[in-house]
């Protein structure tokens, strides 16, 4: 039986999912969870779906927050910023 994600959310072409996993940590089976992003879009060219995925542990989903809004901030200010020449 395929390993199938726990929970799953989807916005548009992006996808998140949380898995559940094991390990065997000092002969014990320990149990974790971890998340997947993924993308996925046509290649018109080629007539095919495309994705691509990241796989993520808990301690690293505040670092990624961390970034992406600070991506967006920059975006944000930015597009301000030419919209404001542009008048």
């Amino acid at each position: 039986m395929a390993n199938r994600p726990i929970k799953q959310y989807r916005a548009g072409n992006i996808q998140g999912a949380i898995w559940f996993n094991e390990r065997e940590v000092k002969d014990a089976i320990v149990g974790f969870k971890t998340v997947s992003i993924r993308r996925s879009w046509k290649d018109k060219d080629k007539d095919l779906w495309r994705e691509e995925t990241i796989n993520l542990r808990k301690q690293d989903i505040p670092k990624l927050m961390v970034i992406l809004n600070k991506l967006q901030e920059e975006l944000l200010l930015s597009d301000n910023e030419e919209g404001e020449d542009d008048e």
